[in-house]
């Protein structure tokens, strides 16, 4: 029989192993889209808008019906406009789920976990089994399953994310692993475009991830919270079914107490360690005592650099995923067994994300469990070690950048592994990032803001795809190149913190020299 304290660490590890497979399995399915669109295009999705034509002499982005080469004499389909119809479904779903990021944020924040994650569950099977009734007469329909499909992986990420507060020193390593998860859960589209080829219909498998639904409401009831999880942890906190105990904790009360706490016993002004640590101000905020506001963290410049961090990495990968097959179909002159081929690794490669995120989360939390420098802040010590995480994500998003812009097909091997390597430490960082630098009452507010202002900066994918397709004649290569330097703004974030961390350093220093020589003249 297990002790309390046995029960609340076994409880805490299948609620963290359950989130890892709800991540896996769920949560970021809708990024294995390529996969899928392969299995649509067979289909017959959106083929209204290809123009067939007779005796084309000119290849060009022209499909043969019939398998053969483009020649005189043979029946030819131009499906550029089913290819933009499908990246437009993309475009939208991607748009839809981050513009809507601040108010579900909101609802995190008021409402809760189990508010939250019931929503996410309506979303997900609504949007499995629009897919399940559809056909390529309904083909329309992938627009709002597609956007309740990512919406509702986005809404079980974020309330997975606070499961890192279970693990005080492994915090961050948590949530990065969890974020590897969500970006190899789009495999999942390739598994389904595996047993598509061996016989099973797409109806059915989506009919069986529709009753996968199951698996969210038992987590959702019996390993998640009703409200948070706060951080740092209480002694006794509870969650889930758990018969005569209270689990219902407010994480604003907890946060201000313990910083009250703290003030009363002369371990400084709670501002240095909840207030978001603005670049050009490290004074104390007039409001001692008290968590910082959500407008005053939506102000600093952390906020503002962190946003176009995230903006123009994000956009580069939306644009790679939602014009995959139309440029493997460019690079490989319309060979569809290649482009099959390299579709596969391209699935195959996502399975990776969770191999890699946890080198993230080792990144930012290698300085747990050593001791503080005299006068740093356990939320300095945090931000610090943050800046080499932002970096290295920054300089993986420069080299898949330039990758994806090679108009050789092989080298898209390596496009692939650096681009599933960059996602992981994209969204683990992003989400750390949130919870190091400003007070967790705001996280699901400040999370939703970020991913809903950069869905605004996503909305670029769109005309970019309009204007290859027109003034470009079909060849990305100046658009990638914009990309490309566009990615060189990423590095001003972790510099930018870099300097403020090492600002505070230089001030404290400063401040012990001017101790200790008051010292010396008051013993002369």
């Amino acid at each position: 029989m297990l002790g309390c304290g046995g029960g609340a660490k076994l409880r805490h590890s299948l609620t963290v192993a359950s989130g890892f497979v709800e991540n896996l399995c769920f949560s970021g399915i809708a990024y294995g889209w390529a996969s899928l669109v392969f299995i649509l295009k067979n289909d017959g999705y959106f083929s209204d808008l290809c123009d067939i034509t007779a005796n084309a002499t000119d290849p060009g982005d022209i499909i043969t019906l019939s398998g053969e080469r483009p020649g005189d004499n043979i029946i030819q389909s131009d499906c550029s406009g089913q290819d933009e119809q499908f990246s437009l479904v993309f475009t939208v779903a991607s748009f839809s789920m981050n513009f809507l990021r601040f108010p579900l944020g909101f609802l995190f924040d008021h409402f809760g976990t189990m508010a939250t994650r019931l929503l996410a569950t309506c979303l997900y099977t609504t949007g499995t089994l629009l897919i399940t009734v559809s056909s390529p007469e309904q083909s329309a329909l992938l627009f709002p399953a597609i956007s309740c499909l990512i919406t509702s992986g986005m809404l079980f990420y974020t309330t997975n994310a606070q499961v890192g507060n279970l693990f005080d020193s492994h915090r961050s390593t948590v949530i990065s692993v969890y974020a590897g998860a969500f970006d190899s859960s789009a495999a999942v589209f390739l598994i389904i475009k595996v047993m598509y080829e061996g016989g099973v219909s797409l109806r059915s498998s989506f009919l069986i991830l529709s009753v996968c639904s199951v698996i969210h409401l038992l987590r959702t009831f019996f390993l998640m919270p009703n409200t948070h999880i706060p951080y740092p942890l209480p002694e006794g906190f509870t969650y889930g079914v758990s018969p005569g105990k209270s689990n219902s904790y407010n994480v604003e009360e907890i946060e201000k107490t313990r910083e009250m706490g703290m003030t009363s016993e002369g371990e400084g002004p709670a501002e240095t360690d909840d207030m978001p640590l603005q670049p050009d101000d490290g004074q104390q905020s007039e409001d001692s005592g008290k968590v910082a506001s959500f407008r005053s963290c939506v102000q600093s410049w952390f906020f503002l650099w962190h946003l176009v961090w995230l903006s123009v990495m994000q956009l580069r990968h939306y644009l790679f995923i939602g014009t995959l097959n139309p440029m493997l179909n460019r690079l490989a002159d319309n060979d569809s067994a290649l482009v099959s081929q390299y579709t596969n690794a391209f699935a195959f490669t996502q399975l990776c994300g969770v191999l890699c995120a946890p080198w993230n989360g080792l990144i930012m939390d290698r300085h747990k469990g050593k001791p503080l420098a005299p006068g740093e802040t356990d939320k300095e010590a945090d931000l610090r070690s943050s800046s080499l995480s932002l970096f290295l994500t920054s300089l993986q998003c420069l080299l898949f950048s330039i990758c994806a812009s090679s108009p050789l097909l092989p080298l898209q091997y390596l496009t692939f592994i650096l681009q599933v390597l960059n996602r992981s430490f994209l969204y683990g960082g992003n989400a750390a990032f949130i919870s190091i630098a400003f007070p967790g009452v705001h996280f699901g507010k400040l999370y939703g803001l970020v991913m809903s202002l950069s869905a605004v900066v996503s909305l670029l994918q769109y005309p970019c795809f309009a204007l290859v397709k027109g003034a470009l004649g079909g060849d990305p290569f100046y658009v990638n190149i914009a990309l490309t330097l566009l990615t060189l703004l990423a590095f001003i974030h972790p510099i930018n913190i870099f300097y403020h961390c090492r600002k505070l350093t230089n001030q404290r220093e400063d401040m012990a020299g001017g101790a200790a020589i008051t010292l010396a003249e008051a013993k002369m």
